[in-house]
Formats: C-alpha cells, structure tokens, sequence
C-alpha cells in the first residue's frame, strides 16, 4: 500500500510519488535522469506532476548538487540599449539551451557589480556572463575560485585569462571618423571623457588612426566630464562659444547620449546639423534616437554579443578545466548613416541602400 502524505500547503515530491504509485527515487530519477526510468513509468510520473501542479524546488536541488541549469549576467547598465540588447540576445540562446538566465545591472558601481556577483554565486548559477567598463581581477578570480567560470562580455580582459566577445571598439570609431572626413570635415572635435574605461579606450585609438591616414586633418579633443548626456551638453555649449573659424566642423561623440546632447545644444545656438557641422555618435545606442536630428552611430551587435557569450559559456562549462582553452570572440561594426551627418535626403537614400546588418566574427 502507497502511503498518501497530508497536503498541507504546495504538492511534494512524497504526493507525487504517492499518486504515480512509485518511490521517492523513481521520482527524482524522472526529474534528474530520465533515461534510468522506463518509459511507462515515467510517463506515469509526469502524468501525477501534471495533475498535482508540482514544480520541484531548484533551490534544493541547487544545495545538493552545486549548481543549477543557470547562468548570470551582470551589465554595466540597463539604460544603454548595448546591454538591453545584449540582455536580449543572452537570454533568448540560454532558453534555447533549457537555462534560466538571472540577470542583475552594476550601474557602473564597482561594488555593486562585486555584489551582485556574490549573490548569483549563492543563487548557484552554474556560470556568470560580465559586462563590465573597468578591469574586475579581484572579483573575477574570487568567483572563479569558488568553482564558477565567467566569460567577459563587450570587454577583453587583459589582466586575467578569460572567454569574452567584444565588438571591435577601434574599427568602429574609425569607420564614424572617417565618415566625417568623407563629408569634408577637417578639424574633428572628438567629445570624449573617462579615459580609463576600454571601450572609450579603444574608440579614441580609432579616431587617431583614421586622422592619422589623412594628413589635412587635425583632432581637436573636447573633455565632457562623463560619458553621459550632461556631460554632452557641457561640450556642446563650450563648442557653440568657440569663434567659427576655431570651432570643429565635425564632431564624433564616443557615445551616442553624449553626441546627442552636442546636437541639442549645437541647435539651441542656432549652427546647424549637419549643413554647418555633421555629429556622430558610436555605439548604436537606440535611448539617443529620439532627437530633432536622428543620430548616425555604428553598430555594436548587442545581441550577438549576448549569445555568443552564452555559447561560449557552454562550452567552458563542458569542458575538462585541465583543457579548455580561452577564446576572444570578436565581432565587426558598421556605419548607420542618419541625418546628423548626411541630412534628410541623404539619410532617405542610405537607408534604401543599406543592406540588412550582419556582423563579421573572428576567434583569437
């Protein structure tokens, strides 16, 4: 005779067993190891967790083996529609996989991101996906340490030995400055701040290797402050007071909210954009798109980034550590053209032009 459990409160795996008729090793077999469990018994289980609503409790089954079918992603912010994308894109390859993806946002804060950090640890992911700004050496070998991998995502770690995909920070500023230069510019302003963080790093390089190929061209380097749009404000006015004939006649923000903010105030002293000075901004994100003048920007394959951070994570995770080898995923960028830099006509005809978005990948 089955013994049937009292229920008290949410179905267990003692009502299951008692409703398929079967033991509590049965049970968890079907749940953990289904090719243990003959078909007609364990069609006979699912059928009596289907009728008793039974969800098992993961966070048991996480304390008893380690780890749970999930992985965490901790982005720099969600304000930039680059992270939302890349949010987007992890999370759509981890359900193809059958993993959860728990996902948490820095804000750029160096100990919020260690915290978050330490609490997907206890949650037991299997794994964590980093999209930091700065170097995290510390806070990455200690999770590490702790048995759990981590894949850098949008960063190339240079100080630990780690899987990450980036975009190709360099080439797309230099494919935005050489626009500009193709649209006649010579004197490029490039409104920039926070030096420190790679990816403006990186972008800086771009621009430098574009001026450098064109010998009539000069930089003229504008410190915003910060990368977001006060600080392109604070820009925009001091390039507004220039006298015309020192002023930049094109300007290159090393975000998309920085440039933005350069055409508000470009516009409120009444020099026009593009006809008196084209803007670009350089990371796609889509929270600038919504000024008087749409922003050219170049494309940072968000989404890409996102899966294939997942698919490397997956690998790493099946893997011997004894043998697994580290990858650089690096993905391409191009220009999207708008109307800050070619105006309203010109922008019409790009876009019927352009062909659909595919970005080129190379593995170090």
């Amino acid at each position: 005779m089955v013994h049937v459990p009292r229920r008290d409160g949410p179905p267990s795996v003692h009502h299951v067993a008692a409703r398929a008729g079967v033991s509590l090793a049965t049970v968890s077999n079907v749940l953990n190891h289904p090719e243990r469990v003959a078909d007609a018994t364990a069609a006979r289980v699912r059928a009596a967790i289907t009728d008793l609503g039974y969800t098992p409790n993961r966070n048991a089954r996480a304390l008893a083996s380690g780890s749970t079918r999930a992985i965490g992603l901790v982005v720099m912010s969600l304000r930039n529609s680059l992270f939302s994308d890349m949010v987007n894109g992890a999370q759509l390859a981890a359900r193809e996989r059958g993993l959860t993806l728990l996902i948490t946002s820095s804000e750029d804060d160096l100990q919020a991101q260690g915290e978050h950090l330490a609490f997907l640890e206890s949650a037991r992911v299997s794994g964590i996906l980093l999209a930091p700004m700065t170097q995290s050496r510390e806070q990455v070998e200690t999770t590490r340490r702790h048995g759990r991998p981590v894949v850098y995502v949008n960063f190339e770690p240079t100080e630990v030995d780690a899987c990450s995909v980036v975009v190709d920070n360099e080439q797309a500023a230099f494919l935005a400055t050489e626009h500009l230069i193709e649209r006649g510019c010579r004197r490029i302003g490039f409104v920039s701040a926070r030096a420190e963080l790679q990816p403006v790093e990186r972008r800086r390089a771009g621009v430098l290797r574009a001026v450098a190929a064109h010998p009539e061209v000069t930089l003229v380097d504008i410190d915003a402050g910060d990368i977001d749009p006060p600080g392109g404000t604070d820009a925009g006015a001091r390039i507004a007071a220039m006298p015309a004939n020192e002023r930049p006649d094109g300007i290159l923000g090393v975000t998309d909210l920085l440039a933005m903010a350069v055409v508000s105030e470009l516009r409120a002293a009444g020099i026009r954009v593009p006809e008196d000075i084209p803007v670009s901004g350089c990371d796609h994100n889509s929270v600038a798109w919504g000024g008087a003048v749409p922003l050219t920007s170049v494309t940072m394959h968000g989404s890409e980034m996102g899966a294939a951070a997942v698919e490397l994570m997956l690998a790493e995770l099946d893997e011997d550590p004894a043998d697994h080898v580290h990858r650089t995923v690096v993905l391409g960028s191009e220009l999207v053209p708008r109307e800050s830099t070619l105006g309203r006509a010109g922008a019409a005809e790009a876009a019927a032009r352009t062909a659909p978005s595919d970005p080129r990948r190379t593995e170090a």
